[in-house]
């Protein structure tokens, strides 16, 4: 795996390992290719392919991530943790249905500046930002209205 390397050095920075567990959860988590994913749905990925990885693996692997800046939280509607890699991808927001769950991935070269300028005129050093807007597809927005 090419990134390994970059997650290994974060590990030793904190005095940990690349252990075989933590390995076979970043090979995964790679191999969801951006789709949004929850630890469950990673675990269960994990058993079908014979992976020896504990669900508790998993959810202790998953801050680690999130630190080392491979993964980001996206929280969905039902309140239920979700995440996305982010590694490599070009950084972007997110449109949540309210109504089929639905998400919508967008990118805001306005929205940037917004946020860049107002870091600006507080003093603020601005490092990362999650924006989600809740609310209704076209599809689903026809039915509520």
């Amino acid at each position: 795996m090419k990134d390994d390397g970059a997650f290994r050095e974060f590990l030793k920075q904190k005095g940990l390992r690349l252990t075989p567990e933590r390995e076979a959860i970043l090979r995964e988590v790679f191999d969801t290719r951006g789709e949004h994913f929850d630890p469950e749905e990673l675990h269960i990925s994990l058993r079908q392919k014979d992976a020896n990885v504990s669900r508790a693996s998993v959810y202790r692997t998953i801050p680690l991530l999130i630190e080392a800046g491979i993964i980001e939280e996206v929280e969905r509607v039902d309140k239920h943790s979700h995440y996305e890699l982010t590694w490599g991808r070009e950084h972007h927001d997110h449109m949540l249905c309210l109504g089929c769950g639905k998400v919508i991935e967008f990118l805001s070269q306005e929205m940037e500046e917004l946020q860049d300028r107002l870091c600006a005129e507080h003093g603020f050093s601005g490092q990362t930002h999650t924006l989600e807007i809740k609310g209704y597809c076209s599809k689903c927005a026809r039915k509520v209205a």
